[in-house]
């Protein structure tokens, strides 16, 4: 088969973080892969090497004006994939998000996790982006049942992979030289932004600070499409007024983030959105204690192997037990759910797909 998956970014999001791994498996079973994305701010290549087996076509796109909207950029981005590329060269087009959907026209669409517009024009780009595409694939059941709850679209349910090695067996050096720059810390990856629950996860970090005044809240990551400027200056004054002084490491480059994940006292993922948390599994590969938000997506995927809270005070106590971890069973059983997760068995599962669909 050839196949295109189209994602929206050379970043690390999530979901450029999924494409390029489903990609790479998908090459592995002896596909034929094209990857296809935009190059925003100049960028002409993914954040990581991609190996060489899956092609790669990455699309100018330049900065518009200052005062460009996040609605018109999500436009001028649609448009722009659209005028690149060419559906009838493959035999499946897979759309990994709202923008690609939109761009690309017919194609098979994973729905990673549901957003909400209030924006008409964002609203009827999302709404186009799930009901258009004539397949659909889900990362966990929890958002299965809201695209058949919401618009009555039967999923494929598609689990994430996980790089398991490479959070497993990180270099003790590199764990170590994360310690002796940033001390004990709670990480959290993807940036200060609503969907994160940073806010919450700020709050919380101060209570733990309390009862243990040597841990530090460490950021990392951050690219967005989105402004959240107002939400930031928020999560700034907030800090202020809570006394504390969170590390704000932006991205971090790719070689070097598992030994960040591994080098950490616990992971903290407060987000309030989310379709199956590939971050945190990493972290579980990592062997670090995980505390996640309760959600019915996060209970589905993590089950024992994680904590959960729903508030601040929750999130803290929480954090604070992670950070006093003796439960090596925990630990353990952590580490076998993200070794059961990988990319080579989604890949297969995405092929079988694909050709239920008719496509030789």
């Amino acid at each position: 088969m050839k196949i295109a998956l189209l994602s929206y970014s050379t970043k690390p999001r999530g979901g450029v973080v999924h494409t390029l791994a489903l990609a790479e498996a998908l090459a592995a079973l002896g596909e034929d892969v094209t990857v296809w994305t935009l190059g925003r701010g100049g960028d002409s290549g993914f954040f990581r090497p991609v190996d060489p087996a899956v092609r790669l076509r990455i699309v100018p796109f330049p900065d518009g004006p200052a005062d460009e909207t996040v609605g018109a950029r999500i436009l001028r981005s649609i448009d722009t994939l659209r005028g690149a590329f060419t559906p009838r060269l493959y035999d499946i087009v897979h759309a990994q998000d709202c923008i690609s959907a939109n761009a690309v026209g017919r194609c098979v669409r994973t729905v990673h996790h549901i957003d909400h517009f209030t924006t008409p024009a964002l609203a009827a780009c999302h709404e186009r982006a799930i009901v258009d595409p004539y397949a659909h694939i889900c990362v966990s059941a929890a958002v299965g049942d809201e695209l058949s709850d919401g618009w009555d679209i039967k999923a494929t349910i598609i689990p994430n992979g996980v790089a398991y090695d490479r959070f497993a067996t990180t270099d003790p050096a590199a764990r170590a030289a994360w310690r002796t720059r940033l001390g004990r810390y709670v990480l959290a990856v993807g940036g200060i932004e609503p969907r994160k629950g940073s806010l919450d996860l700020l709050d919380a970090y101060a209570l733990v600070r309390a009862e243990h005044p040597d841990v530090r809240l460490v950021i990392a990551g951050g690219e967005t499409l989105f402004d959240y400027r107002d939400y930031r200056a928020r999560w700034e004054r907030r800090a202020a007024e809570l006394g504390v002084e969170p590390v704000m490491l932006g991205p971090v480059p790719d070689d070097e983030l598992p030994a960040l994940v591994a080098a950490a006292g616990a992971f903290a993922f407060p987000s309030l959105k989310e379709g199956f948390g590939l971050a945190a599994m990493e972290a579980l590969a990592a062997g670090v204690p995980l505390v996640v938000r309760e959600l019915p997506v996060l209970r589905e995927v993590f089950g024992p192997t994680a904590r959960f809270a729903g508030t601040p005070q929750g999130l803290a106590r929480e954090l604070a037990d992670a950070l006093m971890d003796d439960d090596p069973a925990r630990t353990a059983a952590g580490q076998e759910l993200a070794a059961r997760h990988t990319w080579s068995e989604a890949a297969r599962q995405h092929a079988a797909f694909y050709r239920s669909l008719g496509t030789s």
